[in-house]
């Protein structure tokens, strides 16, 4: 994926894992201690409430290469399964953005590993949409404000010159962003039923209609 920031300011990002882990949905990071941290995940699956409680290390940071990998491990507080991940990301350069690479080795156990690696991977492609989404919002450009001076000019303006002193205000306007295309509020849980069914369908279709 590709963010609105220069690879400083990406790297930078990233390095404060307590406010990446905002964006991601159910995810709160509880303490950080150099490049270890603790945090717990949330999820729905249903009527059951999974939380995984866990930790996390930077197991290697290279700022020259703009390569950092990432381990965390948690368990289900009830005993309901565990969650393992390995994760590396490259970023690189592209024009005045950064590409960014995030190659993850995953390993559940438990109830959620009943879905498979197909409806797996499509969970987590729209939950990293989500994720993207709002560092988007983070390391974007602010947008504009409205300029007063383009509404008292509005304001004052003839009746002969309306058109022209309606347009810098329309102008302002439009710079602002759409709600439409705001990303999602951070989430308190991951819900896999509304998250998982989609892909379930998807995935096994034919297999129903038949």
């Amino acid at each position: 994926f590709t963010v609105p920031a220069t690879v400083e300011e990406t790297w930078e990002a990233f390095n404060d894992i307590a406010s990446v882990g905002e964006c991601f949905p159910g995810a709160q990071v509880t303490e950080v201690d150099g490049d270890t941290f603790k945090g717990t995940v949330k999820v729905k699956l249903g009527p059951i409430a999974l939380v995984y409680s866990g930790t996390g290390t930077f197991i290697e940071k290279d700022e020259q290469a703009r390569t950092m990998k990432i381990e965390a491990k948690g368990k289900d507080k009830r005993g309901n399964g565990t969650a393992g991940a390995v994760v590396t990301l490259t970023m690189s350069e592209a024009g005045s953005g950064t590409d960014n690479e995030v190659l993850t080795d995953l390993n559940i156990t438990g109830k959620p590993a009943q879905f498979g690696r197909g409806v797996i991977q499509d969970v987590s492609d729209k939950l990293l949409g989500q994720f993207v989404g709002c560092l988007e919002q983070r390391l974007g450009p602010p947008a504009a404000a409205d300029s007063p001076r383009s509404d008292d000019a509005a304001g004052q303006a003839s009746p002969e010159a309306s058109d022209e002193a309606e347009t810098p205000v329309t102008t302002a306007m439009s710079s602002a962003p759409r709600p439409d295309l705001a990303p999602p509020p951070h989430q308190d849980s991951i819900d896999l039923g509304s998250t998982v069914l989609p892909a379930i369908a998807k995935a096994y279709w034919k297999q129903g209609v038949v």
